[in-house]
């Protein structure tokens, strides 16, 4: 059912205000367990992830175009309202025009554990503090369309659940498996190193290879091997770590690792932003299944 609103104090939609404010969606979201999914088509793929919806919020004059999407939670979801404002109130409740008009409230999923997840894997990604939302979720996005079979993300990587990563993955989010590695399932240190740079590689890469996984860390080192090296291609289980751009990946974390590799450059280009890099290196050491 519709539910129109003449007035957007109601604190029903507290969880969608104020969203530019990156303190204040933090709090809410680790308190509340709570993600906000923009787009119909990214929504769309929440709910076929079994995602449980808090509430729907969307544009007045769009209502007509998301009848589909309308009429899907009307049906999985009979008691969770759909709220509809104008276009107007809503960017002055959010902060920002709605992409395609349309937001959703989604209870967080509960994550798996990074030895459960690679019991079924053959191909992973590793996401050492990547620090920033456009960059997560082109990763994800990659990981699903080039055949990684799951991204683990280590306690400094930003969420990928934030919005602007999920706009960016395309809901990829909710379509490869992923988990926390080198600390608990939410993230939090198991002990005093994993904070450090590289620290989640202390029990991390050791986790990795009782899983029978190759690891190979993308990283311009003198001994690094080219990304097309018959190795990788021949490993049956092969973790491919990627670091933040700048600083890239620690050293900790390169000397734990089997492999060092780079993608060979021409033109005297020595890097490639770490999602570009990422679909590069998902392409080529992707497995003949995929």
């Amino acid at each position: 059912m519709l539910n129109y609103l003449d007035c957007l104090d109601d604190k029903r939609l507290d969880m969608y205000a104020r969203l530019t404010d990156v303190a204040l969606r933090s709090k809410i979201e680790s308190e509340q367990g709570i993600c906000i999914v923009e787009s119909a088509k990214v929504i769309e793929r929440a709910l076929d992830a079994g995602l449980r919806p808090v509430s729907l919020l969307l544009e007045q004059h769009r209502v007509c175009a998301h009848k589909q999407l309308i009429e899907r939670f009307e049906s999985l979801w009979p008691d969770v309202p759909i709220y509809v404002a104008p276009r107007e109130e809503l960017a002055n409740l959010t902060g920002f025009d709605l992409t395609r008009g349309a937001l959703a409230a989604f209870f967080r999923p509960t994550l798996q554990s990074a030895a459960e997840i690679l019991e079924r894997a053959h191909r992973v990604a590793i996401l050492e503090d990547i620090t920033n939302h456009t960059n997560v979720g082109a990763i994800f996005r990659s990981a699903a369309a080039l055949g990684m079979d799951a991204v683990l993300i280590t306690p400094g990587c930003y969420d990928p659940l934030y919005r602007r990563a999920l706009r960016v993955s395309m809901g990829a989010v909710f379509q490869v498996p992923w988990a926390y590695i080198g600390c608990d399932v939410k993230g939090t240190a198991k002990h005093g190193n994993v904070a450090r740079a590289g620290g989640w590689s202390e029990t991390g890469v050791e986790l990795l290879h009782n899983s029978e996984f190759r690891v190979a860390a993308l990283a311009l080192t003198g001994d690094s091997i080219s990304l097309d090296d018959p190795c990788l291609q021949a490993a049956d289980k092969l973790a491919l770590v990627l670091g933040t751009e700048g600083e890239g990946l620690s050293e900790h974390t390169i000397k734990r690792c089997d492999y060092t590799v780079k993608i060979p450059m021409s033109h005297g280009v020595d890097s490639l932003n770490v999602a570009a890099a990422s679909a590069v290196a998902f392409w080529q050491v992707r497995t003949a299944c995929n």
